[in-house]
């Protein structure tokens, strides 16, 4: 819509100038610089310190980061709906941008390293009920911990499924889930036996991706070889095949036998 005005608006005359708009740019666009070749980011920079919480204050609200950053000072580029956590050039954390004051948005992700190390922090953790608000702790995840703290105790129980969301790194959350809940029915309650279901998930997806679409077979005909047989339709369209009247009075109309409607 704005180009469309743009273009509109070369026709137009100010006031008593002999010339148009148009006609004038046309003068003075090889006079101008050339345009930058390099992306310009529309954001905000802040250099923000990361503190004891492996969190960083931006504006008004707290973000997490990884604790391996805690007393570093990062980079960050804030955007309008989302902000993004660079150290020494790399992307190490992206959020979507709050909107509140003095809200904090964390990453169960983050924490992990230290919460191995202290599992006994990990049922009340912030970044856990976050994360299970955000659809990210599934049911399956919490049946899976219960069983796996029954058997193996809270503190053995906890660090397997620490473990298991490790996996999260190097596989989708999606085929994690899955290898949950198929290592909950067969009883294997150990982060080993998760990431194989999961791969295993991983394997069936992609095979079943990569595998070709079956094709569409004509319908045999009940005439057998002496009468029409039905045909394929390539657009897909199918009629019930009506006998041709003198040809082959002994078969009525079915329909276990098609003919293509174009």
């Amino acid at each position: 819509m704005v180009d469309r005005w743009d273009l509109q608006d070369e026709s137009r005359g100010i006031r008593s100038r002999a010339r148009t708009v148009g006609e004038y740019f046309a003068v003075e666009a090889p006079l101008l610089k050339p345009l930058p070749t390099e992306l310009f980011e529309t954001v905000r920079l802040f250099t923000p310190r990361v503190d004891r919480y492996s969190q960083i204050a931006v504006q008004t609200n707290r973000y997490s980061v990884p604790v391996r950053l805690i007393g570093r000072t990062v980079r960050v580029m804030l955007h309008a709906i989302h902000l993004i956590v660079h150290d020494r050039g790399l992307e190490v954390a992206r959020h979507e941008r709050l909107s509140t004051k003095a809200g904090s948005r964390l990453e169960l992700d983050h924490y992990l390293e230290a919460l191995i190390r202290k599992p006994g922090a990990f049922p009340g953790a912030t970044a856990l009920e976050q994360a299970r608000c955000a659809g990210k702790f599934t049911p399956v995840h919490d049946d899976w911990w219960a069983a796996a703290r029954a058997a193996h105790g809270d503190k053995d129980g906890t660090k397997d499924l620490i473990e298991v969301l490790l996996l999260g790194r190097r596989m989708s959350h999606e085929h994690i889930v899955a290898g949950l809940a198929t290592a909950l029915r067969a009883g294997a309650l150990t982060a080993d036996a998760v990431a194989l279901e999961a791969r295993k998930a991983a394997e069936a997806d992609e095979l079943a991706a990569s595998a070709p679409a079956p094709a569409t077979l004509p319908c045999p005909s009940r005439l057998g070889g002496s009468g029409r047989r039905s045909r394929f339709c390539p657009t897909g369209g199918w009629r019930i095949c009506r006998p041709t009247p003198g040809r082959c009075p002994r078969w009525p109309p079915t329909a276990s036998c098609y003919d293509c409607a174009a």
